[in-house]
């Protein structure tokens, strides 16, 4: 129980890395949410769901052919720490830059918008091929092919609860998305990315 609660921890810091990053799902979303409110991030979450879960999958299988390879969770252990680190600085970055994000402007829904731009997002796919894949080696060092579904269980959720809020607040006042409290948030976020990172490497230590 205290393993899976651990695991449970480090799946949502680290997945809100990936959910939370301000990029083009998240200005497609305040665009639909100030017109359509709440139901548009949740169909975008769907959109985003449709390419999110194949890939999973597939990461997964990958895990089960790469595992006849000694120096497999080695390597991974490190590109993975190495994307943490290069993913805080990114996010850290992002957030003191002035620039706003234009809003984004698509004639197709919402629920089209979350599948192409999850499946055209390169930093989503890289997440997925590094940080992503990392813990879903994990999970399936530990519960076998059942990890992948743990995993996504655990990330999903957050999908579907920020872009829900993101809209949901961009329909009240896009000026509370660029608060002081969100900056504080993501700072955080990204300390804490730091963190699991440089554990990521300890980990491999004797």
């Amino acid at each position: 129980m205290v393993q899976i609660v651990e695991f449970a921890i480090l799946v949502i810091v680290v997945s809100a890395s990936g959910v939370m990053t301000p990029g083009p799902l998240f200005a497609a979303n305040v665009s639909y949410g100030l017109r359509q409110g709440t139901r548009a991030g949740f169909k975008m979450a769907v959109g985003h769901t449709i390419v999110e879960f194949p890939l999973i999958i597939l990461l997964g299988i990958g895990v089960f052919s790469l595992e006849s390879f000694p120096e497999f969770r080695i390597m991974i252990s490190i590109f993975g720490a190495i994307t943490l680190f290069v993913f805080a600085i990114i996010q850290i970055r992002t957030i003191f830059r002035k620039k706003e994000y234009d809003s984004f402007n698509l004639k197709q829904g919402p629920l089209f918008a979350g599948i192409i731009l999850s499946a055209l997002n390169p930093f989503f796919i890289i997440w997925w091929l590094t940080i992503g894949f990392k813990l879903i080696s994990d999970a399936m060092l530990i519960w076998a092919f059942a990890g992948i579904l743990i995993v996504f269980g655990l990330h999903i959720w957050m999908d579907f609860a920020w872009l829900g809020a993101i809209s949901f607040l961009a329909s009240k006042s896009s000026k509370i998305l660029s608060s002081k409290n969100y900056k504080i948030l993501m700072i955080g976020l990204s300390l804490m990315l730091i963190y699991f990172g440089i554990t990521f490497l300890t980990n491999l230590l004797p």
